[in-house]
């Protein structure tokens, strides 16, 4: 029998990027496992989301409030759950920086499978202590970035046989339709460059529309594509100035032909299909310590071309490849990668290509199987009967 698994995190309707990501993370470990064996969700809610009322969200933990963390440990603890997958990142947790969480693994007694969303090089208070205690008390730890495993043990003297590396679960590519996806949406006769994701001043789109005009001038049907609503947290805090400042260099550049902003939250069936329909993905984040980007990851894995700023998660995700970094205040370099790219098709198929060979390690198939053998493992060396909740005596003692 294989092992049932319960998902600590955000989940779908949220909109969130761990959300997403533990939705398709709970789907391919459920087709690896080929059993239908149900797995659980314990729904880290968010205010601001309305969820269904459904009994699959019947375990859940109120953000902030304290004692759902213990209370929902424990029913795992009686619960026929075999190992508990703990998607982390310090915003999704109730408390100071997340520390709630810590009730939580206190408490509980089944193995615990943890995967870092966010990884310091050199950790920080609040973060630090916070990290460290839930590094201590897994069994075993996921991180999408190689650097990050040097991080950990580095940091917190992490046993490097405790972590593992599993790339960011992507879709299976399907160019089939991206033709006729394309002419549906007026893009047949464009190039296209593309960014996605929720809007922020920390995604560095600036950056690109300084250098769009001298791109448009040799390339003369470049489409810059900005597809992402504003994020939560900023629109509560500033409202959508930053999505006006870029509306505003658009014009003062004359580009309202040249960009176009799509300000909605994408389904995963569409967002694949416009990543596909693109020439060009860029990440031009002014920020280098970035450790996962779920944006690049999608890009690589449906086979796009890119051009990224030398962030960590780019740096080790391509490596071998660094002549498409660009820094973020090198307008020159973005131009001059952006027109030699966009005005050269064989050149750009043959990035497509390479790309493809990177993102066939990445899929979610491959990823799901990689977690359901981490979680067997975590179950045999932990020793915990599957049945029933029920501990054996090495887990009693």
């Amino acid at each position: 029998m294989s092992e049932q698994v319960a998902y600590v995190s955000t989940y779908l309707p949220q909109k969130c990027g761990i959300a997403t990501y533990t939705y398709h993370l709970r789907q391919s470990v459920q087709k690896a496992k080929r059993d239908s064996l149900s797995d659980p969700v314990v729904v880290i809610k968010d205010k601001d989301t309305m969820y269904p009322n459904d009994p699959f969200f019947k375990w859940s933990i109120e953000k902030e409030c304290r004692e759902d963390y213990i209370r929902i440990a424990e029913a795992l603890n009686q619960s026929s759950v075999s190992v508990v997958s703990l998607q982390h990142e310090f915003g999704i947790f109730g408390g100071y920086a997340g520390a709630y969480i810590l009730d939580f693994v206190r408490t509980l007694k089944k193995p615990l499978v943890t995967t870092f969303h966010t990884v310091f090089k050199v950790p920080q208070e609040p973060y630090a202590p916070i990290q460290h205690e839930l590094a201590e008390r897994s069994d075993k730890l996921v991180v999408m970035n190689h650097k990050a495993v040097s991080y950990l043990v580095n940091s917190f003297h992490i046993p490097e046989d405790k972590i593992t590396f599993i790339p960011h679960g992507t879709p299976v590519p399907d160019m089939k339709k991206r033709t006729d996806f394309r002419s549906r949406i007026g893009w047949h006769d464009r190039k296209v460059i593309m960014t996605f994701g929720f809007l922020s001043r920390n995604k560095g789109i600036e950056a690109v529309l300084h250098a769009l005009p001298d791109v448009v001038r040799k390339v003369p049907n470049a489409l810059y594509v900005i597809i992402g609503q504003t994020h939560p947290n900023v629109k509560r805090q500033e409202g959508e100035s930053y999505r006006k400042e870029l509306q505003a260099m658009i014009r003062a550049h004359h580009l309202e032909n040249h960009v176009q902003m799509i300000d909605r939250f994408m389904t995963e069936q569409d967002l694949v299909s416009y990543i596909t329909a693109s020439d060009l993905y860029i990440t031009p984040y002014p920020g280098l310590d970035q450790i996962t980007s779920g944006t690049l990851a999608y890009a690589i894995g449906l086979e796009r071309p890119v051009l990224t700023t030398p962030y960590r998660y780019a740096q080790d995700l391509l490596r071998g490849y660094e002549e498409l970094f660009v820094s973020y205040s090198d307008r020159n370099g973005w131009i001059r990668k952006m027109n030699a790219l966009l005005s050269d098709d064989a050149l750009l198929a043959s990035y497509q290509a390479k790309m493809a060979q990177i993102g066939r390690q990445m899929s979610w198939p491959r990823a799901g199987k990689r977690y359901s053998q981490l979680f067997s493992e975590a179950v045999t060396m932990t020793g915990v009967d599957t049945i029933a909740g029920v501990q054996n005596a090495n887990d009693a003692s």
